[in-house]
């Protein structure tokens, strides 16, 4: 159900007048009657509210999971050229021998 398609408001149902007829129902009765109505439409809206403020919340949190691995890649990547530029020392002490890769430290 759309909120757009909703006829009446708690605004609405408070302001309305009845034609009184010789034989009508009780004004006192139909008043208390709608005050009831104007509290539960207050009530859905407040709970429609919260609904739609916790889709956004979750949508929110459903980027930022979503986005956390790009994060979690550039971890990865920062590993793995640390590891390259440790196997390339290596390299350079076993081919140019331990005297040059103390002279550059």
């Amino acid at each position: 159900m759309s909120i757009d398609r909703v006829q009446l408001s708690g605004k609405k149902i408070l302001e309305k007048d009845f034609k009184t007829g010789i034989r009508g129902y009780s004004q006192e009765e139909v008043d208390e009657f709608l005050d009831i109505i104007i509290q539960d439409y207050d009530n859905f809206k407040q709970e429609i509210d919260r609904l739609n403020q916790e889709i956004d919340q979750l949508k929110n949190n459903r980027q930022q999971t979503t986005e956390a691995p790009r994060a979690r890649s550039t971890s990865q990547n920062t590993q793995v050229n640390y590891d390259v530029l440790k196997r390339l020392s290596n390299l350079e002490k076993a081919v140019f021998g331990k005297k040059y890769a103390d002279s550059e430290e």
